[in-house]
């Protein structure tokens, strides 16, 4: 069979299917958008300790060290591109968004509303559709640089960055009587920006990779019992 199945992309593999599972839960029913984000979580973690385990193999072939770059390219896209839109989506189908607009003859001018917020969907996925075209194509030249000054930076937000962002706004949406809605399809756009935005970002070292960390496992444990309280 072609691909890689050893250790290196066992963890890249399982995002993919936790993003999926993600997609799913949010696109059938009535959208279940706290068990997305659960799903979410579960992908970000994932992804945070891949690259690690990866790099723990020594002399891997070239056609690895690519296919590992690559598919986990792809994963993000759906991950952190797809999933988070999809999140979003089905928090307007549970307002009754849709089938508001849809019934209504004369829309009540709430069908440009409608068409912005899946104008802002689409950009996003574009945009991280974009960056992470870039950051492919520009790899070698960026592992130039900082061989040659020694400084690892990211130009831009990270895609990944949407595993602590949109958790964060819809763990408060639920555990407070605040409709953030409106407010996660504004973060969409920003975040949107900042993934095609031409500035550099420093890579956190390890204090703020503990940092980062930590938060994602207090989200994580926050959306646990989101997921609990939803299901139960």
């Amino acid at each position: 069979m072609i691909g890689v199945y050893d250790y290196t992309v066992i963890l890249t593999y399982l995002s993919l299917i936790s993003g999926l599972l993600g997609i799913i839960v949010t696109v059938t029913g009535a959208g279940h958008p706290e068990m997305g984000i659960f799903f979410l979580m579960v992908s970000g973690l994932l992804d945070a300790f891949d690259g690690k385990v990866a790099r723990t193999k020594k002399k891997r072939s070239r056609i690895e060290i690519n296919f590992g770059i690559q598919i986990d390219s792809l994963t993000d896209l759906i991950c952190f591109g797809v999933l988070p839109v999809t999140i979003g989506l089905a928090q307007l189908r549970i307002r009754g968004i849709f089938t508001e607009i849809v019934r209504k003859r004369d829309y009540d001018g709430s069908f440009p509303i409608l068409i912005i917020l899946l104008t802002i969907a689409l950009f996003y996925v574009l945009a991280a559709l974009i960056r992470l075209a870039y950051f492919n194509a520009t790899s070698d030249m960026r592992m130039e640089e900082e061989k040659r000054t020694g400084v690892s930076y990211y130009m831009g937000l990270p895609v990944t960055a949407a595993a602590l962002i949109f958790p964060l706004v819809m763990l408060i949406h639920f555990f407070s009587n605040w409709d953030l809605t409106y407010f996660y399809f504004l973060m969409m756009l920003i975040v949107s920006i900042a993934f095609v935005a031409n500035v550099k970002i420093k890579k956190p070292g390890k204090l703020g990779l503990a940092v980062l960390i930590v938060i994602g496992l207090a989200e994580f444990a926050a959306g646990i019992a989101a997921f609990s309280m939803y299901t139960g």
